[in-house]
């Protein structure tokens, strides 16, 4: 078995982080357990419409701002536009929300 470096080991740490990207984005804000019946809880996601018609979903993070939001659109999907750091895990779409508006 080969030793890693400690350096080796941080810089990997990294790699996830520094993929990451800040964002706005904008869509319709709803439950992916409710609405999108992708979920086995409530958890709030925006959906998104391309250019081309493709819908892509972007699930939140857990964090006060996610609850908070969650907290307006379940049951029912309201336009919004949220803002935050985006990220990708097993070719799913994340938002760690930082701020957002209910339309």
């Amino acid at each position: 078995m080969k030793k890693f470096s400690l350096a080796a080991i941080f810089a990997l740490a990294l790699v996830p982080a520094l993929m990451a990207e800040d964002k706005k984005i904008e869509g319709e804000a709803v439950c992916a357990k409710c609405q999108l019946k992708t979920a086995d809880k409530c958890r709030a996601a925006i959906q998104v419409t391309g250019a081309d018609g493709k819908k892509e979903v972007y699930l939140t993070e857990a964090n006060d701002q996610s609850k908070d939001l969650h907290s307006e659109i379940c049951k029912g999907g309201k336009p919004a536009t949220v803002e935050g750091t985006v990220t990708e895990k097993d070719g799913q779409k994340l938002i760690k929300i930082t701020k957002y508006e209910v339309k």
